[in-house]
């Protein structure tokens, strides 16, 4: 049921959205040089590394690390990045991750290849039996400022809890957060 559903909002979103991706892809393109999608290494259900595409809103040269990593993030950042991390435009190519089955639309965001204290801890609670989502309790519940043992309490919370019904709140959440923009720090 929960792949079906993926299936069909990922499908629906994707033709509804395909000129304003479009419109996106070629801002990206016009504002920084490279490609307009980043495809990030990330680890999926099992610990399985998949490519991610977003939006890229770094410039070319940023280390493939953690945005809060980085010693001066906003240094980094494209013309047009902040606006894409801000309104989470940034975030709709994942739609093809969903349509693909590396990820869901619900499910603990996927970290990334050497966040080997956030998969270690997911993998210690049984969380990477889980398809990552585009978005996640965690996700609603803090976002970018929730240090990792707390992403992973919440996300051990998603494994315990999880249904159509818990998925439906999250997703309405989570679209709230978005137009409030939420928890986000670049």
């Amino acid at each position: 049921m929960k792949r079906l559903f993926d299936l069909v909002v990922a499908v629906t979103a994707s033709l509804l959205l395909l000129v304003p991706l479009v419109a996106l892809a070629v801002l990206v393109r016009l504002t920084s040089k490279g490609p307009a999608l980043y495809w990030s290494d990330r680890v999926g259900r099992h610990n399985r590394i998949f490519k991610m595409p977003k939006f890229r809103t770094m410039r070319v040269d940023t280390p493939a690390v953690a945005t809060h990593l980085l010693k001066n993030p906003d240094a980094y950042l494209t013309p047009i990045g902040p606006f894409l991390r801000k309104s989470s435009l940034d975030e709709l190519p994942q739609l093809w991750s969903i349509l693909k089955g590396d990820m869901s639309l619900v499910g603990p965001r996927p970290a990334l290849f050497n966040q080997d204290d956030l998969i270690a801890l997911r993998t210690q609670h049984g969380v990477h039996e889980l398809v990552p989502g585009l978005t996640g309790w965690a996700q609603i519940n803090g976002r970018d400022e929730l240090p990792i043992p707390v992403k992973v309490e919440l996300d051990v919370e998603y494994l315990q809890r999880r249904s159509m019904a818990f998925d439906l709140k999250i997703l309405f959440r989570t679209a709230m957060s978005v137009l409030r923009r939420d928890g986000i720090t670049h």
